[in-house]
């Protein structure tokens, strides 16, 4: 690269994002509790969804995604015009920043929040601002001091991804209320179909005019290889998104697959279920094993240690054990290392060797 060809200002300041690891050298047959995967996968009828789509692969798909939105609005009672789907949550979030802000404005994200809000934010030339929580929780009242004329974007991911912790929808309404009337709050809501009965905030998003919601299909769908999100709001905002939106974003086969997904409510509900179960045992058993953590409302637990040297020497030890977990030093919880909630088989056998791991010390 020559002197003369150099990016937008800012854009070498970016850290470059680091998903959760996928393989241990030297082992084979490593268990993957890195990612918040579902460990059921996706449902049998979005599978055979993604295989009929193999027999179009030569066409252009819709550049409207109509029959997804549709599906999407009848399983959760929202309008389909409202509806704007993406390669993953995470390109709906950077049409938001796109769209919204730039040189000269702000985005708030909560201290432990998700890292691509930082990312996107200074990808849009705008300025990340991180909000201390309370407790490793969400605190409406330090958003609220923190917003000012500058502040464009409030992102609050709810159940937030790495804490597992989360705050009821009368404090959103606060947040939402209380903010400049030219920001704009995003409910990020990748985790919110763990929750029972919790809409993610898509009632607020339909009735106030500042509130947007985020989903996500790589959850609890189990479609993270494919890439597949949405979001919904405010009629005014969906009209922005789609007009830097690319027409082609989404493929016939993540289409297909994600209708037929969002229809299956049962695999959903089955897989809701069994997390709710292994989550809180294996919290417990944590817990037992003297690895605290706060009560998780997703499908993981943030287990705390006493420092850093602890969090990573443990693992180091799962590692060698076969076993894949995520450090959260870059979420600023270096003490921390996010687990999780496999099948009962991975729960049992990372319960066991963190209970070794401890016993050793």
């Amino acid at each position: 690269m020559t002197d003369q060809i150099r990016p937008k200002p800012g854009i070498m300041d970016i850290a470059l994002y680091v998903g959760g690891a996928g393989h241990v050298t030297g082992v084979s047959d490593a268990v993957k509790l890195s990612s918040n995967e579902n460990p059921f996968g996706p449902s049998d009828k979005a599978k055979e969804a993604f295989q009929r789509a193999a027999l179009k692969l030569h066409r252009y798909p819709s550049t409207d995604h109509a029959a997804l939105r549709q599906a999407i609005g009848e399983v959760h009672g929202l309008d389909p015009a409202r509806i704007i789907c993406g390669a993953g949550s995470d390109e709906v979030i950077g049409l938001l920043c796109h769209g919204y802000a730039g040189q000269g404005d702000e985005v708030l994200f909560t201290e432990h929040g998700f890292l691509m809000y930082r990312i996107y934010a200074q990808a849009a030339g705008a300025t990340p601002v991180a909000v201390k929580e309370r407790d490793r929780t969400t605190d409406i009242d330090a958003l609220l001091a923190a917003a000012g004329p500058a502040t464009k974007l409030v992102f609050l991911a709810n159940p937030n991804n790495p804490t597992g912790t989360m705050i009821g929808l009368a404090e959103i309404e606060r947040l939402a209320r209380g903010l400049p009337p030219q920001a704009i709050l995003v409910l990020d809501g990748a985790y919110a179909e763990y929750v029972d009965g919790y809409d993610g905030g898509a009632e607020l998003a339909t009735r106030l005019p500042n509130v947007f919601m985020t989903r996500t299909f790589s959850k609890i769908y189990g479609l993270g290889g494919l890439r597949i999100g949405w979001g919904y709001g405010p009629q005014a905002i969906i009209d922005v998104l789609n007009r830097i939106r690319g027409p082609f974003n989404l493929s016939n086969a993540q289409l297909e697959a994600a209708e037929a997904a969002v229809r299956d409510q049962d695999h959903v509900a089955r897989c809701r279920e069994e997390n709710t179960r292994m989550r809180a045992w294996l919290a417990e058993a944590l817990a037992e094993k003297g690895v605290p953590s706060d009560t998780s409302t997703a499908n993981f637990v943030l287990a705390r240690f006493a420092d850093d040297a602890e969090a990573n020497a443990c693992d180091a030890y799962l590692q060698a054990e076969g076993l894949i977990v995520r450090r959260v030093a870059g979420y600023g919880l270096p003490n921390c290392l996010r687990i999780t909630v496999g099948d009962e088989a991975s729960c049992r056998r990372v319960a066991h060797a963190i209970g070794q791991f401890k016993a050793r010390a």
